[in-house]
């Protein structure tokens, strides 16, 4: 993440920040105006799957320690260590006796969650790529 942002930022025509100092604009506007609406375009799709990726990372969990150690007088398998996804797993397939139906539905608001953190990613990139007045 960090060499690709480097690297769309070194991308960025010098032309445009030596026109904007002609104009009287500081470090600030620069950014607001130049930098960020060039670099968040190409950025969209993978800040998009980051965070999908990071939401639903079973796998470090499940290796690591599997949800463990339970909390106490949990009426299903909650781990303390767990995660949306992890704690769906264990529902489905583990501990609680494969209640699918209970699984589905955490399931259903895990892609509710995560596509409503796109539509908004998106909704802002949007307003950005708007001509500025």
């Amino acid at each position: 993440m960090m060499v690709l942002c480097t690297g769309l930022i070194k991308a960025i025509p010098s032309d445009l920040y030596e026109a904007s100092a002609v104009a009287g604009a500081g470090p600030w506007m620069n950014f607001h105006r130049i930098t960020l609406p060039l670099i968040l375009k190409p950025l969209t799709p993978l800040l998009i799957s980051a965070f999908a990726f990071n939401f639903n990372n079973f796998v470090l969990i499940s290796l690591l320690t599997n949800g463990r150690p339970d909390q106490l007088d949990a009426t299903t398998p909650a781990g303390t260590t767990d995660i949306l996804v992890s704690y769906t797993w264990r529902i489905a397939f583990q501990d609680s006796g494969q209640q699918f139906g209970l699984a589905s539905a955490i399931s259903t608001v895990i892609f509710l969650l995560v596509a409503a953190v796109t539509l908004v990613q998106m909704k802002f990139t949007k307003i950005n790529d708007a001509p500025a007045r």
